[in-house]
């Protein structure tokens, strides 16, 4: 309590008492779809609040077919689903915790063809037109919401949080960029609020008064269209009187050209606009987005601007994450990086969300770390992502391990990531492995290059290789000019780079060399919330509608030509959900971005190519080569050989062709789970 005395005191609700301020908020993790997952999301949610969090809000549940995100996503309309939904709150109240299941109608962000909304308008990121609700339709929605709240009542939820944020249905009818309607549901704000005030009166008059009822509300919409400030308290003051619990705050919509969780979003960048909402209102308040340490949560609370906080994501990260900060044990914290590429762009693949740094994220049931009986003795060579997975599970599988790496350091390509801006949260990482090592005992050599001979004579039962890759240079004319550096000699050697600069390899490391080089050094990392919103346009003050803003990019520090082999559109591997984000920062900065390139020579002139038949010179200074990698395997045996330990390979090393950390995390952990 004396760490963090905010965050850790408990809430009274009058009704009930919230163990502490925290609130692991809505994730749709994939298992919440089908009745034959949720024994493994029960596992899922029970770690969560043995590990402290004082309420937990379950992935989205649709009230009504109309209102599914995908086809037959999961629906509580019906009383034999309570009994799956049981498992869930069993398993959290057996915890000591608490649970609420938002219930979430997708209206035209539905990816099915019985999608309906306020207006038939139809949404950029579904391709189906939805069909405008008539005014039974409408009953008929409201009766949806409040049958689904009964039953989440049956199923023993502690209550419910209807989702009226991120531009779904009700954020659908809130706003007048997708409400066209002209009968008492449209028009002005009084009747485009009567929707969620008329579902949420519904709902506490069916369920009685001792039941939680949080409402996540849209207080930035960063859309064309948008609301405006007034309009916002006036809809929260609206939801109070009908008889909300806990206002929720969401920012953005699914469709919105600015980005609201992913890395480069400076930490709890919207708290206060929490605050404001706060001073408006009588009920409890949480702030969310981009909070994914206790001491920025705590420091939230006792300025005022909010009394409650929601975090998502740092709970895949990390199920232990309060109990860790209430025993002062911050430094053990796994710390979500805001990466989206294990759980958001799994989601939006349909496919079940996990988490980069914690693979077990919903696979608590498959991937276990149990000790093991008779443990072995176990080498892992190269200290990155792949060797520190490996090492960490081995050791708390109870394995005796020791660590090797050349390097003077631990984190591999995770120091080179770091340098990115926007990527400084992978410091954290690394921070959170080096805690692991020194406290399950491994013993790390640095500075060692090891030979397969020194391996053998080693004594291990197992050897697990994970010395990562090389950089891969291309057959180019020219490629030993001075001019040419590779992405290592940038990032990791600090290479002097002039001001005009061609990058080959428009993968996701080309863009990261692209983002480096358009950083001026005279600014701080990580960005300050205050440039961070000018260079995007937000409006923290609200006093636009949509809260957008003219925005107010920074000088390009260089010239870039970013280059690419493929004929496809630039970027197009990089991630569903961060992906735009990292095109349009490139793009405002005035980044060439070009494929279908032929690549001729490199030579004092600069570099040659050709695009569509056309020769083409670009003067530049520098060449910096991000075009693939091959693997570092020289310990692995010859295949067939006898003798000696088990070889393995995992990571870079056993893949160089694209440096995926997810992979290499998920691969370490997984083999040393098995050993």
């Amino acid at each position: 309590m004396s760490t963090y005395p905010h965050l850790l005191a408990p809430l009274d609700l009058g009704f009930t008492t919230l163990r502490n301020r925290v609130i692991m908020g809505s994730m749709h993790t994939g298992l919440e779809d089908r009745f034959y997952h949720y024994g493994k999301l029960a596992a899922f949610y029970r770690e969560r609040a043995r590990g402290g969090v004082g309420l937990i809000v379950t992935g989205g549940i649709s009230p009504n077919r109309q209102g599914w995100l995908l086809p037959f996503g999961g629906t509580l309309n019906f009383i034999g689903d309570v009994f799956n939904h049981r498992k869930v709150t069993r398993a959290v109240h057996e915890e000591g915790g608490k649970i609420v299941m938002q219930i979430l109608h997708a209206g035209r962000y539905g990816y099915q063809p019985f999608v309906v909304s306020a207006s038939s308008k139809k949404s950029p990121i579904s391709p189906f037109r939805p069909r405008a609700l008539t005014e039974r339709g409408i009953e008929c929605t409201i009766s949806a919401y409040v049958r689904c709240a009964r039953l989440a009542q049956q199923a023993g939820y502690d209550g419910v949080e209807v989702m009226g944020s991120e531009g779904y249905l009700l954020n659908q009818f809130l706003c007048a960029r997708t409400n066209l309607r002209t009968d008492r549901w449209g028009g002005e704000i009084a009747n485009r609020m009567r929707l969620a005030v008329e579902i949420v009166r519904r709902i506490r008059a069916a369920v009685g008064r001792d039941f939680i009822i949080m409402y996540r509300h849209s207080l930035l919409d960063l859309v064309e269209g948008g609301n405006t400030w007034d309009e916002v308290v006036t809809v929260a003051k609206a939801l109070e009187q009908a008889g909300v619990t806990i206002l929720n705050s969401g920012y953005g919509w699914h469709e919105a050209r600015v980005p609201t969780i992913v890395t480069s979003v400076p930490r709890a960048a919207f708290a206060s606009v929490a605050g404001r909402l706060r001073r408006e209102v009588g009920i409890p308040v949480v702030a969310s987005n981009r909070i994914n340490m206790p001491q920025e949560a705590d420091a939230i609370l006792a300025r005022g601007d909010c009394d409650l906080v929601s975090m998502a994501r740092p709970f895949l990260a990390d199920p232990d994450f309060v109990a860790k900060a209430a025993a002062g044990r911050s430094d053990e914290i796994n710390t979500c990086i805001a990466c989206n590429q294990a759980c958001l762009d799994h989601t939006f693949a349909n496919k079940r969300a996990s988490c980069l740094v914690n693979p077990r994220a919903c696979h608590e049931t498959e991937l276990v770390y149990a000790k093991k009986a008779v443990p072995k003795k176990v080498a892992v060579v190269g200290a990155g992502p792949a060797g520190l997975s490996a090492a960490t599970v081995a050791a708390e599988c109870g394995h005796q391990v020791t660590l090797f790496d050349a390097a003077p350091r631990v984190g591999g390509q995770f120091r080179v990531a770091m340098q990115i801006p926007g990527k400084e949260e992978f410091a954290e990482t690394i921070r959170y492995f080096e805690r692991r090592l020194a406290l399950l005992n491994v013993d790390v050599r640095l500075g060692q290059r090891l030979t397969r001979e020194q391996l053998l004579a080693g004594g291990f039962d197992e050897v697990i290789v994970a010395t990562g890759i090389k950089v891969r240079l291309p057959a180019i004319p020219g490629i030993s000019h001075p001019s040419v550096l590779t992405y290592l000699d940038v990032l990791r050697d600090k290479a002097p780079v002039g001001q005009r600069v061609a990058v080959i390899g428009a993968g996701g490391i080309g863009f990261d060399v692209s983002e480096y080089l358009l950083h001026d050094p005279a600014h701080p990392l990580p960005q300050p919330i205050a440039a961070w919103a000018g260079e995007w346009g937000v409006d923290l003050n609200a006093a636009t509608g949509g809260s957008l803003a003219p925005a107010q990019p920074a000088e390009p520090v260089r010239q870039l030509f970013l280059l690419q082999r493929k004929a496809s559109k630039v970027g197009a591997g990089l991630g569903k959900t961060s992906g735009w984000v990292h095109r349009a920062a490139l793009a405002r900065n005035g980044v060439c971005m070009l494929a279908g390139v032929t690549y001729d020579k490199i030579d004092e002139q600069g570099l040659h190519i050709t695009i569509g038949g056309v020769p083409r010179l670009l003067a530049v200074d520098n060449v910096i080569i991000c075009a693939g990698q091959d693997s570092l395997v020289e310990l692995m045996p010859a295949p067939g050989a006898q003798g000696g330990p088990r070889f393995h390979v995992i990571g870079g090393a056993a893949l160089a062709a694209e440096l995926d950390a997810k992979r290499a995390i998920r691969e370490g952990a997984a083999l040393a789970a098995r050993l």
